[in-house]
């Protein structure tokens, strides 16, 4: 017999965090989220509690949890773009529509009963969260950043009367074998035509210092437009600025300013830990500790985080920069590739940016979308 409940007890807190890991366990493809980082939505200290109300799911068969699913309304997601919506998220089952009908149907009658008339995910809190289906890719391994699932996931959600709302698109980027320096060449006489300079830093906390609020306010300025982004909350900067100290390298950081200090551009890029962390099931331990700094010295994979231009410079060539930065780091860094993790394929700007690299086009997600009333 089939039994859909809402998690409430710590005992079931804890069988909705670890269902992943089992339904996943021997599967080389998938990254877990961090054991901790999980545990810490059901808290008072979640740092979403203040713009989200949230409701979680569990689904369980002769006593063995076979799903899961949590419900969203992101306030502030719907005060900017006028909507009544719910996100859904954090779905795994096992390849059993009953058991996914069952989980969407509470999620969707407690949204109506909140008021929303829409649902669409999978979608965390933020875009700061792993979000979007994998719909194409299921051989590659995910990044830290992005969550993997199984090929059957599409059918049981559009099962459930979901459709297309938007895809992202992932990469895997590479020197081309005939580079020739001209993208360098490029980015330099930019720089040079716009009487741009890079933001020097000693260390990761004087970047922080003298260019954190410059790079909140463009990053909420360049992705304002783009799906599902909320503005920064004081509590969504320090959790990011906690998240960047531990695992940021400044060689793989730009921040380019112009004659008077201000911010027109950044990228920030991290080292790829998916092997870090697999190992642990996404605990933090000794050994995970010394893989991370490991491959935090010498990585093996950059993974793309944040790309921004200020919108008055978009038309200048200032990407060129980026990609010439991102080039230069790959030829010289001993990295195999840099992956790109989600990029909106009608968002040009930064698909035309890639066009200089031996790219390869290697995932797909999707966020879907139903009518609720």
């Amino acid at each position: 017999m089939l039994e859909v409940r809402e998690i409430r007890t710590r005992k079931e807190q804890r069988e909705f965090v670890n269902f992943p890991l089992k339904l996943y366990k021997g599967v080389p493809y998938f990254c877990p989220p961090l054991y901790s980082d999980e545990m810490a939505i059901f808290g008072r200290r979640n740092i979403y509690n203040d713009t989200c109300d949230t409701v979680y799911y569990g689904a369980w068969r002769d006593g063995k949890m076979v799903g899961r699913i949590m419900g969203i309304i992101q306030k502030a997601a719907n005060a900017k773009y006028g909507q009544k919506r719910v996100r859904f998220g954090r779905f795994d089952s096992i390849d059993d529509q009953q058991v996914a009908d069952a989980l969407f149907n509470a999620v969707e009658k407690w949204a109506v009963s909140n008021g929303m008339d829409t649902a669409h995910g999978p979608l965390g809190f933020s875009d700061l969260e792993r979000e979007g289906l994998l719909i194409e890719g299921f051989d590659q391994p995910s990044t830290f950043e992005e969550q993997y699932n199984f090929p059957y996931y599409q059918k049981l959600i559009e099962a459930c009367g979901y459709t297309k709302e938007v895809d992202w698109t992932e990469s895997q980027l590479r020197v081309p074998a005939d580079y020739n320096g001209n993208l360098e060449k490029l980015g330099d006489m930019v720089m040079r035509r716009y009487n741009l300079r890079r933001g020097p830093a000693k260390d990761v906390n004087d970047f922080i210092k003298k260019y954190a609020d410059g790079l909140f306010a463009m990053i909420d300025k360049t992705y304002d437009h783009l799906y599902g982004t909320v503005p920064f909350t004081d509590a969504m900067k320090k959790q990011m600025i906690d998240a960047f100290r531990f695992i940021v390298d400044l060689r793989y950081v730009a921040v380019v300013l112009d004659e008077n200090d201000k911010i027109v551009g950044f990228s920030v890029s991290f080292p790829g830990i998916t092997d870090a962390v697999r190992k642990s099931g996404g605990h933090i331990t000794p050994g995970m500790l010394l893989r991370f700094l490991k491959i935090k010295k010498h990585p093996r994979v950059l993974d793309l985080g944040l790309v921004g231009v200020d919108p008055d410079y978009v038309n200048r060539g200032i990407g060129a920069i980026f990609a010439a930065g991102l080039m230069r780091i790959l030829r010289e860094d001993g990295i195999e590739y840099a992956e790109t993790n989600l990029n909106l394929e009608d968002n040009y700007d930064i698909q035309n940016l890639w066009k200089h690299f031996d790219r390869r086009e290697n995932k797909r997600r999707r966020a879907f979308v139903k009518k609720l009333v």
